[in-house]
């Protein structure tokens, strides 16, 4: 007589792979429109650091600037902190209209949710593409900075994974945020009044002392100042010690962390109620 034997229950899948094949999706539509990115991922950087650090560095280096910098060139003084701000930036873009428009307007997500993937695995998919974006980004404007001669130590090589922390320190908790959103409107709002100004004001043009003191603790507050101090400390491999970088590391992984727990709320709440 035979024995019949009973099927094994299947392995269980690792670990993490879902979420990869949420990002698959990403690669893939990125593969369409890589070329036009290409551009503007190179000529940013080399004209925000010409127009800035070289033309009006010069009037500043002149004026007995490099001085009040620490003895370095204006251009090597805001190189670090435009890296940090346009991995900001590109945080910001990745983290608003994509992520409303999986939602609201061309159902993205949707239909991801109807494969066996999980709300947290299409979160997770969508932040590691935004990861990847924001890598990208940063080893672009690392190798303009060498070129332009700013890189002024060997730990310069780890501003690429600072720069990424900042980024995922704002893409985090606007993928909250966007999650929510019904309209873009809000998203205006967020530039003005919050990409901008922090821009500006925290201390990638001018040295932190320069502001207000009664701002000062704004700034320092904000994910963009720790961004922008690792960044510059670790290129100019001055001004950092190592408890001041554990310090920026720190608080930008707690705000990343808490976007993120932000975000599978929100995410549950829109996508699966």
């Amino acid at each position: 007589m035979a024995v019949q034997t009973l099927p094994t229950a299947a392995p269980a899948p690792t670990a993490g792979r879902p979420a990869l094949r949420a990002l698959a999706y990403w690669l893939v539509k990125y593969r369409r429109s890589w070329r036009g990115s290409v551009v503007s991922t190179f000529a940013n950087p080399v004209l925000y650091l010409a127009a800035m650090g070289v033309g009006l560095g010069s009037l500043v280096n002149r004026s007995a600037g490099a001085a009040q910098l620490g003895g370095v060139s204006y251009l090597a003084f805001i190189a670090p902190g435009m890296l940090a701000a346009a991995a900001m930036q590109v945080a910001a873009g990745e983290a608003t209209y994509p992520v409303m428009g999986s939602i609201k307007w061309d159902k993205t997500y949707h239909a991801m949710l109807a494969t066996p993937l999980s709300t947290r695995d299409v979160l997770v998919g969508h932040l590691s593409w935004m990861a990847v974006r924001l890598t990208t980004g940063a080893a672009a404007f690392l190798v303009v900075m060498a070129l332009f001669g700013v890189l002024h130590s060997g730990l310069a090589v780890l501003a690429l994974p600072a720069a990424v922390l900042t980024g995922l320190a704002f893409a985090a908790p606007i993928t909250a945020l966007a999650a929510t959103q019904s309209r873009d409107t809000s998203f205006a709002l967020l530039w003005r009044l919050g990409i901008m100004p922090m821009f500006l004001f925290s201390a990638v043009f001018f040295p932190i002392e320069r502001l207000p003191a009664a701002l000062r603790p704004v700034a320092y507050a904000t994910p963009l100042w720790h961004g922008v101090d690792l960044c510059r400390g670790l290129t100019l491999g001055t001004g950092l010690t190592p408890a001041r970088a554990a310090l920026h590391v720190a608080y930008l992984v707690l705000v990343a962390a808490a976007g993120y727990a932000a975000a599978r709320v929100t995410y549950r709440r829109e996508l699966v109620s």
